[in-house]
């Protein structure tokens, strides 16, 4: 990375501290945890009484859409909420340094498809690279991705 791009980067990076993106993400984690911790104790608190259960109320189906949904909505709003702080990031630190170009310059040299980048790691050293070099480039996988996807200009 030239000047420019390394600033535009440590600036993004700075950006996270300077809004409070982890302790944002952290409550965000908690939450979900919580959720999903609830939906699935759902299905057995949530069964009514005996009586209920008889004339089979509906409590039991609604305990089980708990905890089938209620983790998947979880796991979805921390992930929207993830991509929402990146871009604050990125605004935050194009402002910091007066100029978006640089970050600009750093995403595009960044934005390689996992396709393009699967001959440079091992599987045992790919969670250290930036780009998922084993991982699917489809939509079901930039779904759950904490990173919005880059581009290629």
């Amino acid at each position: 990375m030239n000047d420019d791009e390394l600033e535009g980067v440590i600036a993004h990076e700075l950006s996270h501290v300077r809004n409070y993106d982890i302790l944002i993400s952290s409550i965000a984690a908690t939450l979900a945890g919580a959720i999903t911790w609830i939906a699935h104790w759902g299905p057995w608190l949530g069964g009514g009484d005996r009586d209920d259960r008889d004339r089979g109320g509906g409590s039991g189906i609604l305990g089980l859409l708990l905890f089938f949904l209620a983790p998947l909505a979880a796991l979805l709003l921390q992930l929207g909420l993830s991509r929402q702080r990146e871009f604050s990031a990125d605004e935050t630190g194009a402002r910091m340094v007066g100029q978006p170009y640089g970050l600009m310059s750093a995403l595009k040299s960044w934005g390689l498809t996992p396709a393009d980048t699967h001959h440079l790691a091992f599987p045992s050293t790919s969670a250290l690279c930036i780009v998922k070099p084993f991982f699917g480039g489809g939509a079901l996988s930039s779904l759950f991705s904490t990173h919005p996807r880059l581009r290629s200009a």
